[in-house]
């Protein structure tokens, strides 16, 4: 029988054929954790007495999230982690200089076909290459870390068709935005979603990335582009050898179907306090903002930049704007292409591989009655500070446009 992507990655990893609904014992190809949700890994295991892992090499974890560390007990909490990676001589650790969890996974790790497990719900980015790749909580990751080993049920398959081309100052943000707009936060629950791109080099890595990534905001079992050329020539640029591709069947069996048109997106914001409360950028345009965020594992790619880069190019900003790109290899890439020098000159704060403002954890954190236009991935009450602001979540070029003016702003007055 004809299976789809979901069904081909979970009949390997589990060894048998697989169909949705079922529960599945799986064996996963990568386990990770971060500074925030790993202290509470490694606290499974020692309760459990099986501090061990099931190969070091696949084991990946990364400091991001309060990093460098703003506080005591953060740095308590990273230095509790080193001992573990030291002491179970774990490779694949990336410190405070390093990047973003996710970032890292996609730029150095993840592969077309792979099972992906990590300590935070926006672990779906992997996606991006066409993992299969699912946030759980401690618990499950630390049984993952184990026994190398985690269970699933099998989702139900819906296929998206990406058609044609984006325009200008469009990118990955509007179309997860126009997905949650459409379908609303709880749809798929339950649901895989395969997307297929009939254009392939219409929709590079970068933008893919970003819907991956709010997959989760979809509640979404995992969101997942279907591997193509651009997939084969993104990790050939970045890892130097060519992978594996799995593709569904043709004839395979999908729930439901859907077709977005990319040449008639239009800039998208979700307004306060819910990701799926879409808006286009002219039903909010005109409201003051605050401070602008450019970054965090959803929007913070050389593309991002690239956009924030052209629009404030020679200029300077009216609001507050913080620009954090999503890894060290991306913050060098951006300084050679000229794009951290015409944020820094356009009267951007730019760092680089921290979560930091997106959690309210640091580095811009929201006061009382502020508003907060973000590339980050969640606007509820509270996310990015205090109770009382607001987030608009917005791509790059609404933000850097909002940032110039000091409002929110349609970028396309700049084109």
């Amino acid at each position: 029988m004809p299976q789809t992507l979901t069904e081909k990655i979970l009949s390997r990893a589990s060894g048998k054929s697989v169909a949705p609904g079922d529960v599945v014992e799986v064996k996963v190809d990568i386990a990770a954790f971060h500074d925030l949700t790993g202290y509470h890994v490694i606290e499974v295991m020692e309760k459990a007495g099986m501090l061990k892992v099931f190969d070091k090499q696949k084991i990946v974890i990364a400091f991001d999230h309060l990093a460098p560390p703003p506080d005591v007990r953060s740095a308590e909490i990273q230095t509790q982690i080193r001992k573990f990676v030291k002491e179970l001589k774990i490779p694949n650790f990336h410190d405070i200089n390093v990047g973003i969890l996710h970032q890292i996974l996609l730029e150095k790790y993840a592969n077309p076909g792979y099972v992906i497990v990590a300590a935070d719900s926006h672990t779906t980015t992997s996606g991006a290459v066409g993992a299969f790749a699912q946030g759980l909580g401690a618990s499950d990751v630390a049984a993952a870390v184990i026994t190398g080993k985690t269970w699933v049920m099998v989702p139900q398959p819906f296929k998206i068709m990406l058609e044609g081309k984006p325009g200008k100052w469009i990118n990955g943000k509007d179309v997860a935005l126009k997905i949650l707009g459409d379908f609303k936060a709880d749809y798929f629950n339950g649901m895989s979603i395969e997307i297929f791109v009939r254009e392939p080099s219409a929709f590079p890595m970068d933008f893919r990335a970003t819907v991956s990534n709010m997959g989760i905001e979809m509640n979404a079992d995992a969101l997942m582009f279907v591997p193509d050329e651009e997939t084969v020539n993104y990790i050939k640029t970045n890892r130097g050898y060519e992978p594996n591709i799995v593709r569904p069947d043709e004839g395979a069996k999908y729930v439901d179907e859907y077709t977005i048109d990319l040449g008639k997106l239009e800039p998208l914001v979700a307004a306060p306090h819910s990701v799926d409360n879409v808006k286009t950028v002219n039903e909010v345009e005109g409201l003051d903002v605050d401070q602008v965020f450019i970054g965090s594992c959803t929007n913070g790619r050389i593309s991002d930049f690239e956009i924030a880069a052209k629009i404030l190019k020679g200029k300077r900003v009216k609001s507050r704007c913080i620009a954090i790109p999503a890894s060290y290899d991306l913050f060098k890439k951006a300084m050679e292409l000229g794009y951290i020098e015409t944020l820094v000159n356009a009267g951007c704060i730019v760092t680089y591989g921290t979560c930091g403002p997106c959690l309210g954890g640091h580095f811009g954190v929201a006061g009382p009655g502020e508003t907060i236009v973000s590339t980050s991935s969640r606007n509820f009450k509270g996310r990015m500070g205090s109770n009382d602001s607001k987030v608009y979540l917005a791509g790059p070029a609404v933000a850097a446009a909002s940032a110039l003016e000091g409002k929110i702003t349609d970028p396309r007055r700049f084109s």
